[in-house]
C-alpha cells in the first residue's frame, strides 16, 4: 500500500510541477505580429498601468494591412487562456467598438493568476479572415514586467 501511495504521490508531484512551470524561454512576447496567413498586421496595446490580478481591464487592437493602411469595419472575436494550465480566460472579452480607423477597443479582459497567457484574435474584415495569437506573461505586482 505504501509503495502505491509513493508512486501516486510522485505522479501528482510531477503533474503539479509541470502545470506551474515557467513559460518557455523562447516565448515570443511581441506586441506586433502578422496574422497566420499574413493578411493583416496586428498590434496589441495593453493598458498603460499593468492590470492587477482579478481586475477587468481594456486593451487596444490596431489592425492594418501588410502595407500599413488601417483596416476598418472589422469584426474581431477574442479567446485565449493559459496553455500550461489547460484553461481559458475567466471572462468573455469583446472588441466593442472601432475608436478610430483601424483601432479597436478590447474590453472585459481579466487574468486570474500570474503566468503565461495567450490572447487569440479571430479577424473578419472586408479583406478576408485570419487569426493571430499573442503571448503575455502576467507577473506578481512587485515583480518587473
Amino acid at each position: 500500500m505504501s509503495r502505491s501511495f509513493a508512486s501516486l504521490f510522485s505522479v501528482l508531484a510531477a503533474l503539479l510541477t509541470t502545470a506551474c512551470a515557467a513559460p518557455p524561454a523562447d516565448l515570443d512576447l511581441s506586441l506586433t505580429q502578422p496574422t497566420a496567413e499574413k493578411k493583416f498586421v496586428v498590434t496589441l496595446q495593453p493598458p498603460a498601468t499593468p492590470a492587477a490580478i482579478n481586475q477587468i481591464h481594456s486593451w487596444r487592437v490596431k489592425l492594418a494591412a501588410p502595407t500599413g493602411e488601417p483596416v476598418t469595419q472589422a469584426r474581431i472575436s477574442v479567446d485565449g487562456g493559459m496553455p500550461q494550465h489547460g484553461h481559458g480566460l475567466p471572462t468573455r472579452p469583446q472588441v466593442t467598438q472601432e475608436l478610430e480607423p483601424g483601432t479597436y477597443l478590447l474590453e472585459g479582459l481579466k487574468f486570474s493568476m500570474t503566468g503565461w497567457w495567450e490572447i487569440k484574435l479571430a479577424i473578419q474584415a472586408p479583406q478576408g479572415s485570419d487569426k493571430v495569437t499573442f503571448n503575455t506573461v502576467v507577473a506578481t505586482p512587485s515583480a518587473a514586467r
